[in-house]
């Protein structure tokens, strides 16, 4: 469309390019500009609509529009802001998320061309044509902004959205580099997750291909979150109404004020993983509603398996003032300033606290905890995800009456397995070790094992006979794996256990309890601090032994 005056860019035409038309690495970045400049317009809707070809896209506003001096002196001068007009809100009130007046690079990042046209009450539309293979040839040329003028516009490209636009924006993007590959829901996800005042400002809403962002798009994520840690009461929508079936109550932090939030936790990690793409749910700074850093743990590392169950959202509209802390690429904040440094410091103590509550009710829920936790041995540990992975094959279908009653059950073993496991395997370990050294000695059974070796095998018959079985039961089947540790200590350790400490006067005092706990019973505390100490004696005299 004929402008009265053509446009052009009020910068260094290479300047502009070193500044970063490649700043912006994701869609949703550059969406987000998109939204951004109109909720500073004050616009009350912002509509994205995907072209068939899933090439291209639009994105219309309601907002205070632009007039030609409007498009000329501000969008296009490279670096204008409001603040520098000592404004830090809109005329409704709104603080403003654009800062450095660079922002509008985002648009050139994503696609081959775009079109901006806008437009104020009663008046006509104006803008023009970007395309970056002109502005590239523009560049290798060298050529004076005034040598490079936008191009023209074409209404009929916009007449299905220019119907009934009484004033606002609206940008073309045409031929995005990547393509929308996405699917609509992953969209509508994503813009729900990371542009939280369309949820928390009623006077402010987004819509894709006609449907209004709710925090009904967060369903699915809702529907896999176990945990949640509030930060300073914050008071979200997501929270009250998608959180509701958590598996324990939030729990309330407290940080500096000025800052609150939320972190919550998943069943597994690939439940944040959003399905087909690269993108991933991660907890996210923002300032003033505008997300300003993705992943912020990462910034604050632990090495704790757990960050990657976590997901939310910190809100810290502090670190917007007088002081300019935003990166120029406006995906992060400057790393060693004083302020931001401080607010890590204290995240990364919540953090921790976190990770602690976070083990205790993953294994309260018998779910793998977090393996760095020092609150558990290494082998109480595994001993305790062996229960709850054996524990899982014993969950009754969730329409069962019984259910309930029958996951009480098995969580009332939780404890008792956590310590019969471990001294299994110990028994295990220690038992058949003997064996191996009674072999390559070649030490023969006296005649008190080999009675006791005869007895076990006419039982075993016997058992056998009963149950109809006519398979070798034991892999080795030589009369050593007949005995149990009390036989198996008197063949290596000769010495009298009525005179002096030794391997057979531990295994007497083992032989009761290790019997219940092989015949699956649960061990009083007395009896098992009792076998925890003769079998930290017997593991020392073993490894004695092996030594020599």
């Amino acid at each position: 469309m004929k402008n009265k005056n053509r446009f052009s860019f009020e910068i260094s035409l290479s300047v502009l390019n070193h500044l970063g038309r490649n700043l912006y690495r994701s869609f949703v970045t550059v969406l987000g500009e998109a939204i951004s400049n109109a909720w500073d317009a004050d616009a009350q809707n912002v509509w994205i609509y995907i072209a068939g070809d899933r090439n291209s896209f639009f994105v219309k506003d309601d907002g205070t529009g632009m007039t030609g001096g409007d498009f000329q002196n501000k969008f296009l001068k490279i670096g204008y802001s409001k603040r520098k007009e000592g404004k830090t809100s809109s005329p409704k009130g709104r603080p403003y998320i654009g800062r450095k007046g660079i922002g509008k690079l985002a648009l050139l990042s994503c696609a081959d061309k775009i079109t901006v046209i806008s437009k104020t009450d009663g008046e006509n539309y104006v803008g023009g044509v970007i395309d970056n293979s002109g502005l590239d040839q523009a560049i290798t040329d060298d050529l004076t902004p005034n040598e490079y003028p936008l191009g023209e516009w074409k209404p009929d490209v916009f007449e299905k959205y220019t119907k009934e636009h009484e004033r606002g924006t609206i940008i073309y993007f045409e031929n995005i580099k990547e393509g929308i590959r996405n699917s609509l829901d992953f969209l509508k996800r994503m813009i729900a997750l990371y542009f939280r005042f369309s949820l928390l400002d009623n006077s402010f809403n987004i819509f894709l291909d006609g449907e209004k962002i709710t925090i009904k798009c967060l369903r699915e994520l809702a529907q896999k979150t176990q945990f949640l840690w509030n930060i300073n009461h914050l008071n979200d929508p997501y929270i009250k109404k998608m959180l509701a079936s958590l598996k324990e109550p939030e729990k309330g932090l407290n940080m500096e004020p000025g800052i609150n939030g939320f972190i919550a936790s998943v069943k597994q990690p690939s439940d944040l993983k959003i399905t087909t793409t690269d993108e991933r749910a991660g907890v996210d700074l923002f300032v003033n509603g505008r997300l300003r850093e993705r992943d912020i743990l990462k910034y604050i590392p632990t090495a704790r398996v757990a960050e990657n169950y976590f997901y939310g959202q910190i809100h810290f509209n502090g670190l917007d003032d007088e002081k300019d802390r935003f990166a120029t690429g406006r995906e992060g904040i400057v790393a060693n300033d004083s302020k931001y440094r401080k607010f890590l410091d204290e995240l990364r103590k919540k953090i921790l606290e976190i990770l602690t509550d976070w083990d205790i009710w993953r294994i309260k829920h018998r779910e793998d905890g977090d393996p760095e936790n020092k609150r558990m041995t290494r082998v109480e540990r595994k001993s305790r995800d062996l229960y709850n992975a054996v524990s899982e094959e014993y969950s009754l279908p969730k329409d069962s009456k019984n259910r309930k009653k029958v996951d009480g059950w098995v969580g009332d073993l939780a404890d008792d397995a956590k310590y019969n496991f471990a001294s299994y395997a110990e028994c295990f370990i220690s038992e058949n070790l003997i064996r191996k050294f009674i072999q390559k000695k070649g030490i023969k059974l006296s005649q008190e094992t080999t009675r006791e070796v005869d007895k076990r095998k006419n039982n075993e018959a016997q058992f056998k006979g009963k149950g109809g079985i006519n398979i070798d039961i034991r892999k080795e089947n030589i009369d050593l794996s007949y005995l149990s540790m009390d036989h198996l200590a008197n063949l290596v350790d000769k010495k009298d256990p009525q005179k002096e400490a030794c391997l057979p006067r531990d295994a007497n005092a083992y032989k009761p309890i290790r019997d219940a706990l092989m015949h699956t019973s649960l061990l009083t505390d007395a009896a098992k601090r009792k076998l925890t100490t003769v079998y930290d004696n017997i593991k020392g005299r073993i490894k004695s032994l092996l030594s020599k």
